[in-house]
């Protein structure tokens, strides 16, 4: 059964409609509601952030358990529609259908499944592979028929760019389209050039675009639904470096937050305030 919530399936496809939309990466709960309140329309939980944060490579080492669970702590922190990493759906058609299930449970409006070769790696590192054209075809149709709510947005990716080029990069986004992704998702895009190429050659096609070689204004009309920016990545976390360097060095810390806005983010005069609220309501009256 469809929802008409701000963080489901529906208003993602709502979003989708008069996009280019951008979602920035996300791996945490304080981040989704830092997004938020910057004023983004959806959000994308990203698998190399998501194992960044527990000090680990993006290369397959976190499974689906891990992943749903950071699903569920993203969209519980925040009213916007959340697009997922899924890498590969975790194994086969069985268990693509699982991994479906567990991301709608924990939360999830949309989230894409990539052909890589289990283990996957990050699709801006070297020496990727990709599976069967046709064992692609069979994850994005079970993928598609396991959804329970049928808003949920199912998005293929193909790694192939790097290992087999264009030709064959257009056949497969072509064919997981046919077999029933709303969006087609090529990885690896690094250049204007690589976008030019995307576009020219997929553009009648829903697409997403992981990358900034291209502010989002140049993409309206282009075929480009989703914009997945990880620019902030980079940032935050050299800024948390910059943070424990100076601490390390007995240096003052440059406040670019109080406290208070801090404890405004994460709503605690609410959360207080609903408790004081409940005690009132059932403390017994009279002597």
């Amino acid at each position: 059964m469809s929802s008409a919530g701000k963080g489901s399936g529906v208003h993602l496809r709502s979003l989708l409609a008069g996009g280019p939309v951008v979602a920035p990466f996300v791996f945490d709960g304080l981040q989704a509601r830092l997004a938020e309140r910057a004023g983004f329309s959806a959000l994308y939980l990203t698998g190399f952030g998501t194992a960044a944060g527990r000090g680990l490579p993006d290369l397959g080492l976190l499974g689906l358990s891990e992943m749903a669970a950071a699903v569920a702590v993203v969209a519980g922190a925040t009213m916007l529609p959340v697009v997922a990493d899924a890498d590969t759906g975790y194994g086969g058609v069985l268990n693509v259908m699982r991994t479906v299930r567990a991301y709608e449970a924990s939360g999830a409006a949309g989230l894409h499944i990539e052909d890589q070769v289990w283990p996957k790696r990050c699709g801006f590192f070297a020496g990727k592979e990709v599976i069967a054209l046709d064992d692609m075809v069979a994850k994005v149709r079970a993928a598609c028929d396991a959804r329970s709510d049928a808003d949920t947005v199912i998005i293929a990716r193909t790694d192939a760019l790097a290992p087999h080029g264009w030709d064959e990069t257009e056949r497969r986004a072509r064919a997981y389209r046919a077999a029933g992704a709303d969006l087609v998702f090529v990885d690896g895009i690094r250049t204007t050039d690589d976008l030019d190429a995307y576009l020219d050659r997929l553009g009648d096609l829903p697409l997403v675009y992981n990358g900034a070689a291209k502010p989002i204004a140049e993409l309206a009309g282009t075929g480009v639904a989703l914009q997945l920016h990880g620019g902030s990545l980079a940032s935050i976390v050299g800024a948390i470096a910059d943070v424990f360097n100076r601490l390390a060095k007995g240096q003052a810390l440059p406040m670019a937050t109080t406290f208070a806005d801090l404890l405004d983010i994460l709503g605690v005069d609410d959360a207080l305030a609903t408790v004081a609220a409940y005690e009132t309501s059932t403390r017994p009256e009279g002597p």
